[in-house]
């Protein structure tokens, strides 16, 4: 799901002590690093995927979800 890139860049700026030692604080921290980087691709998939859902039953519809999302997208940016 996530890169090697990605993960890279989460543990760059998870935050951890210059001399970690994994103990768990540093665990902790890199958890919440990677869940950081990865919720935003869940978040699309499961998107897609319920977008799917509804244009099966209601393309209307599914059109109005996915605008909806789009103005979603523009007020968090």
């Amino acid at each position: 799901m996530l890169t090697k890139e990605e993960v890279t860049e989460a543990f760059i700026n998870s935050n951890l002590e210059e001399n970690y030692n994994f103990l768990q604080d540093d665990l902790v921290k890199l958890a919440e690093a990677f869940v950081a980087v990865a919720k935003p691709k869940i978040a699309d998939k499961e998107f897609a995927f319920c977008e799917d859902v509804v244009r099966s039953l209601n393309s209307v519809i599914a059109d109005k979800l996915v605008e909806i999302r789009n103005n979603l997208d523009e007020l968090r940016s």
